[in-house]
């Protein structure tokens, strides 16, 4: 989904369900989507294979669709079973994770949000939202504790010379940024299960203590080092580029979807206000250097959008048009256009600009797998 045919389809679906494309040319990328055989892996993820055309044709609400989805569903929640077994004994040892266990994008968070938004309430759901309340508590390791989302690798999720003993991500799409959201999200949704608002409550700590900065000049490292975690020092000199992926923009947006599900409007203020100073400080807008959805302007835009929808005030809604306007500057004056892709192609950039031409979010909800839509 991140750069093939299911992140066209997704485009090409809601066109199709708000009324500016037809089906016909949905049906064709579905068709297209499927030509070959759907693997349906072990460690697939949200993003390949069965749980990524599952997603892409749910989001449609096509009856047309239903018997292929009751097929792939089976898949899919064998898939995630499978890495829920595998998951728990991993802790069981006492071995630290990869990523990939857990992420958005490869991992277990990423299977929820599909669970989340095609079935909403059922026993896989509350069981991956068990795993991730396991997931947060702290374990000891060469003498040391951290947390139990510990990274052993680098943050290519491989081992790394560069990254001795691992590192702590913070980003949406690879880090912890990602259990926050859905488990947030899921408590908005009234689907809760023991542990979980005190787990929401304790990310949301273990991000207040890594915050540089307060109120509109608030941010937060992409990732931390055992140096850095040992030390409590960041040695990220100002935030990253503000990213959906990995920076401020996604980052606050986990946490104003935390303070909403803790009825923590003091949390809920502190994110709207570091999102807010991000949005509005030309220098982190000048380290935007693509277009795209995954780290560029139309992540920034979608992101925007959804937290504005659930602000307290009306800052955010009213740079949302400056930033489409930014956004449109950068594409006439690029020279380097994206793929066709949704994560780093014109896909997530288009659906990026069209979700967002309204001030009221429409009941699609596209964005449930960049744990945006809340």
């Amino acid at each position: 989904m991140a750069n093939g045919a299911p992140g066209i389809a997704l485009e090409q679906i809601e066109y199709a369900r708000s009324g500016v494309g037809t089906w016909a040319s949905a049906h064709v990328w579905a068709a297209t989507m499927t030509r070959r055989p759907v693997t349906a892996l072990p460690d697939d993820g949200l993003f390949r294979g069965a749980p990524a055309v599952a997603f892409v044709l749910n989001t449609a609400q096509n009856p047309s669709y239903m018997r292929a989805l009751a097929a792939l569903d089976r898949h899919v929640d064998a898939i995630t079973r499978t890495r829920l077994d595998n998951a728990h004994s991993r802790i069981d040892t006492g071995q630290l994770p990869q990523l990939r266990e857990w992420d958005l994008i490869s991992g277990l968070t990423g299977l929820g949000a599909y669970q989340l938004t095609r079935h909403g309430d059922t026993a896989l759901m509350r069981d991956i939202l068990a795993y991730l309340v396991r997931l947060t508590n702290p374990v000891s390791v060469d003498g040391g504790v951290r947390p139990g989302w510990w990274c052993a690798n680098g943050p290519a999720d491989l081992p790394t010379r560069h990254w001795p003993g691992g590192h702590a991500n913070l980003g949406l799409a690879h880090g912890i940024s990602g259990p926050l959201a859905l488990l947030s999200t899921a408590t908005n949704h009234g689907i809760v299960v023991p542990g979980q608002d005190d787990t929401i409550a304790r990310i949301c700590t273990w991000l207040d203590q890594r915050r540089q900065g307060t109120g509109t000049r608030a941010w937060w490292p992409s990732m931390l080092s055992l140096p850095e975690w040992q030390t409590g020092t960041v040695r990220q000199r100002g935030p990253q580029r503000p990213s959906w992926c990995y920076g401020t923009p996604g980052i606050t947006r986990a946490q104003q979807l935390a303070g909403i599900a803790l009825d923590d409007t003091a949390r809920q203020q502190i994110a709207e206000d570091a999102l807010a100073g991000c949005i509005g400080d030309p220098a982190q807008l000048f380290d935007l250097t693509d277009a795209t959805l995954c780290h560029g302007w139309a992540g920034l835009l979608q992101t925007t959008w959804r937290a504005a929808a659930d602000a307290r005030d009306d800052r955010l809604t009213r740079q949302l048009p400056r930033l489409r306007s930014l956004m449109d500057r950068y594409l006439r004056g690029s020279d380097q256009l994206p793929g066709a892709g949704l994560l780093e192609g014109t896909a997530g950039l288009r659906l990026a600009r069209h979700s967002t031409l309204v001030t009221t979010p429409q009941p699609s909800r596209w964005d449930v797998c960049l744990l945006l839509a809340g």
